[in-house]
């Protein structure tokens, strides 16, 4: 909505513009009218739309052309006076007024006019018949008020029309000429109605409707108030109204009622509500509310935010199988103005079967959005309309900030449920392999898959110590296998653990993980995993100065874990386990107490062993001593205990 309005006043001489003025000020008749009045300011308290208004007269006997033309181009509507009984101020209007003022104007940013008969206290009869020809004539007139300055008749409503024209225009919304709303005006009522429509049942019941009405209206209706409105769609149309809730065709009849009655305000604060502006695109505001996020911090969506996202999901998952068809995709996403996931979605996250996106890879693609890229989560949960079904003031409301990740690392523990993976290998190792294996995809599932289509992410939920936690697994690309500085970009480099993949069947493959870590990852604190890719086939020696295995214990990594796709089965979680355990333990250096390195018994050992348990152990002992030698040296004192030598 606009933040003031400014009103123009025009018409020939002598018709009462300034007079017009000078009563609405002063709540009385002037008993001497200047040539011009000043331009005067209401104060938004005063006015009924709470807008700060501006009203300019023009007086063509003090102003040029060229003063009418600038005042002209600044109003936001314009009242074009004329007097009842001068029939020649009434022909001025559309011989030289109309046209003075289009012409000065955009075909696609007109100003409303609004048309005003003055001193119809001097005359019997009403202009009306002559003015509503010209009225449909000129779809930019948006009404017409009779007045009168001297007894001051309709002098507020002409201002508050005027008011009501900028604030709440017709324009937008309504096409007189074909007596319907216009398409913009149809999509988004249509938008407004599927998010309110809770359980997708196609029909706003009572419940629905009420909570409709407290979301633009701040009041609830009755329920003979309720019934009134279904009977006055029944009675204007025959499926306005199914199974006792109203339909999207009655929705809409409603809103076409209430314009046609003049009513159009209503219709606004209902659009506004859902955040459309004046040219009834959704507000930037609304979109892209204010989040701060400060650097070495991540965002995640909070409880409240995954619930809204789960009754989303079962809202439009009709056959109740844990997942999504392509058209109840469809159907979710009909509130945006684009689709917004890609077919490469599909291969980012879990699928089924028939490779529809099930309720967990739904859950994650979401998680995804808002890790990578938070601003484009909050504009989808605009469109779908958070704010306004969670009742929070915006959709940053479901956003999570995390902290500094170096006050973690000084903690040594973390509150995230969200950790980052950058998969590293030379061309061909099997890094897409490994990403596709994370969501359950063996190789054979893997050759189904659409080169077109391929995503360098894959993200899932994994288990640590029986609390659940999203990895995000990133392939990033190397254009070539020999490193330079400019082939890892900080984006590349900013993790929470390291996946440095080669190809135990090529012998080359090995030494470019080798040059990454000592490149970019020896002297960090991000800790790295080297997986042994392709152990299905022959193992071949690589050529390096130092085997893997060497490698691993001189930089106090745990051993190359061997890894394969090319199983019958669903690929093993347990490497995945460990790359999420040691993102959420960095400070832990976790070693190998059996010989697999990857089963939960190891995982376990590796983190009671650990650095941090030991220390916690150690200070929990000396609690615990410091807390029993009082009692103990007074029993001895008594007695009661008994040296032994």
């Amino acid at each position: 909505m606009r933040k003031d309005v400014r009103i123009l006043l025009v018409g020939e001489p002598k018709v009462g513009k300034t007079s017009l003025i000078m009563s609405l000020v002063s709540e009385e008749f002037p008993d001497e009218v200047p040539m011009r009045a000043e331009e005067i300011t209401i104060p938004a308290d005063v006015t009924p739309e709470r807008v700060p208004t501006h009203i300019v007269d023009y007086s063509e006997a003090e102003q040029s052309d060229e003063q009418l033309y600038q005042e002209i181009s600044k109003a936001n509507v314009i009242c074009i006076v004329y007097s009842v009984n001068n029939k020649n101020s009434i022909e001025q209007v559309t011989s030289r007024w109309i046209p003075l003022i289009n012409d000065r104007m955009d075909k696609d940013s007109r100003v409303p006019l609004i048309l005003v008969g003055n001193k119809s206290d001097l005359v019997e009869h009403s202009s009306m018949e002559t003015i509503l020809p010209i009225m449909n004539q000129y779809t930019e007139i948006e009404t017409c008020v009779e007045c009168s300055a001297k007894n001051l008749k309709n002098i507020s409503e002409l201002f508050y029309y005027a008011q009501k024209a900028v604030l709440h225009p017709t324009g937008p919304l309504y096409c007189p000429e074909e007596k319907e709303m216009k398409p913009a005006c149809v999509k988004a009522l249509t938008r407004i109605f599927k998010v309110t429509d809770l359980d997708n049942d196609g029909i706003l019941n009572d419940a629905e409707l009420n909570f409709f009405q407290r979301t633009c209206f701040n009041t609830p209706l009755a329920p003979q108030a309720l019934e009134d409105v279904k009977n006055v769609v029944r009675k204007n149309m025959s499926d306005g109204v199914h199974d006792n809730g109203l339909t999207l065709k009655g929705f809409l009849f409603l809103h076409t009622l209430f314009i046609q009655r003049g009513r159009h305000e209503t219709t606004w604060t209902v659009l506004r509500r859902f955040g459309y502006d004046d040219d009834l695109e959704l507000t930037q505001d609304y979109l892209f509310p204010p989040l701060k996020i400060p650097p070495d911090c991540t965002t995640e969506l909070n409880h409240n935010a995954y619930l809204f996202l789960q009754s989303l999901f079962d809202k439009h998952d009709q056959d109740r199988d844990c997942a999504l068809s392509p058209d109840e995709l469809k159907d979710l996403f009909k509130v945006f103005p684009y689709m917004p996931w890609g077919p490469d979605v599909n291969n980012t996250v879990c699928t089924n079967d028939h490779g529809w996106i099930t309720y967990q890879g739904y859950l994650s693609q979401w998680t995804l959005t808002t890790y990578l890229d938070v601003q484009r989560c909050l504009e989808y949960l605009g469109y779908l309309g958070y704010s306004i079904i969670s009742e929070q003031e915006s959709q940053a409301a479901a956003i999570t900030v995390t902290r500094d990740k170096k006050i973690d690392l000084q903690k040594k523990q973390t509150q995230r449920n969200v950790f980052r993976c950058n998969v590293i290998g030379m061309k061909g190792c099997g890094k897409s392999g490994f990403l596709q294996a994370f969501l359950g995809r063996n190789l054979m599932r893997q050759r189904q898959l659409r080169e077109d289509h391929r995503s360098f992410y894959a993200i899932s939920t994994t288990y640590v110590y029986g609390q659940e936690k999203y990895l995000l697994l990133h392939e990033v690309f190397t254009e070539s296998e020999l490193l330079s500085e400019a082939d890892l970009s900080d984006a590349d480099l900013a993790c929470d653990v390291v996946c440095l993949v080669y190809d135990s069947s090529n012998t080359r493959s090995f030494e470019f993980c080798a040059k990454v870590f000592k490149q970019h990852f020896m002297d960090s604190k991000t800790p790295c995993m080297i997986v042994a890719a392709k152990s299905d086939l022959h193992e071949v020696k690589q050529q390096c100065s130092v085997s893997p295995l060497d490698f691993c214990r001189k930089h106090k990594m745990p051993p190359p874990q061997a890894f394969t796709c090319n199983t019958l089965e669903i690929p093993s979680k347990d490497i995945y386990t460990k790359l999420t355990t040691m993102a959420m333990y960095p400070h832990a250096r976790l070693r190998c107490m059996c010989a697999c390195n990857r089963c939960t018994f190891c995982l376990c050992q590796n983190l009671l062993n650990s650095d941090l348990l030991q220390s916690v152990k150690t200070k929990l002992y000396t609690a615990v001593l410091h807390r029993s030698l009082p009692s103990l040296r007074r029993s001895l004192s008594r007695g009661l205990v008994s040296r032994h030598p």
